[in-house]
């Protein structure tokens, strides 16, 4: 009759034998670090494409291509050595995010570039890029849908003797009220327009009515708060 096996011979044969897990290549290494770098490129590409916010960042932008080779490394390590896999879980839960992100957008770029990363690192190329191309279609496709008309913040100091003829010159415009602020004898307007094209020629009438201190135009994400 076999002796049975106790715990520490299961955790011998099961854990501790580090030559029965796959170890990758040095070709399937820097195959992998390629494809996931050149994958990041895309969504780099892709992100400052379809970028519609008040700030690009470039640093924010590259962070994404960073964020897919370390995935990839950080996969290709952990596929490859079941213990070594475990001591990686522990380590990267006490990973914090401190930085706020204010754009949904952004976070879904980091999902993709992290995607990228962790579909690399299994070894599943087609995935990773057929993926992305497919993300990237719809985003490009959405962000056409989504700025046919493109929103401004257009924001107006005047004095109140000017109330009738600016409010005459705002009739011709697709805008909406955000705030009124007054103040004396001044008067603060920020109104949301839409625009087809970027013809602001409508800017030089507005400043040149008499009462107008300045007009001042700001692209406009959507996410203004009254």
């Amino acid at each position: 009759m076999d002796k049975a096996l106790g715990f520490n011979d299961i955790i011998k044969k099961s854990v501790l034998k580090l030559s029965d897990f796959s170890r990758m290549s040095l070709a399937e290494i820097m195959i992998g670090l390629i494809i996931s770098f050149l994958v990041a490129l895309f969504i780099f590409y892709i992100y400052k494409k379809t970028f519609r916010g008040v700030v690009y960042s470039h640093s924010y932008n590259v962070s994404l291509i960073l964020m897919s080779v370390i995935t990839f490394l950080i996969i290709a390590t952990i596929s490859s050595n079941i213990t070594l896999s475990l001591g990686m879980v522990g380590a990267l839960s006490i990973v914090r995010f401190r930085t706020a992100i204010k754009d949904p957008m952004d976070i879904v770029f980091m999902f993709w570039a992290i995607s990228v990363g962790i579909s690399s690192g299994a070894g599943l190329y087609i995935i990773s890029i057929i993926g992305s191309l497919f993300i990237g279609m719809i985003l490009i496709i959405m962000n056409k849908l989504r700025f046919q008309q493109i929103s401004f913040l257009l924001i107006i100091h005047h004095n109140k003797s000017a109330n009738k003829l600016v409010e005459e010159e705002l009739k011709n415009l697709n805008y909406k009220l955000k705030s009124r602020t007054e103040s004396k004898n001044k008067v603060e307007l920020t109104i949301e327009i839409k625009l087809k094209d970027n013809n602001t020629s409508f800017m030089e009438g507005i400043s040149s009515i008499d009462g107008v201190d300045n007009a001042v135009l700001v692209n406009y994400n959507g996410d203004y708060a009254a």
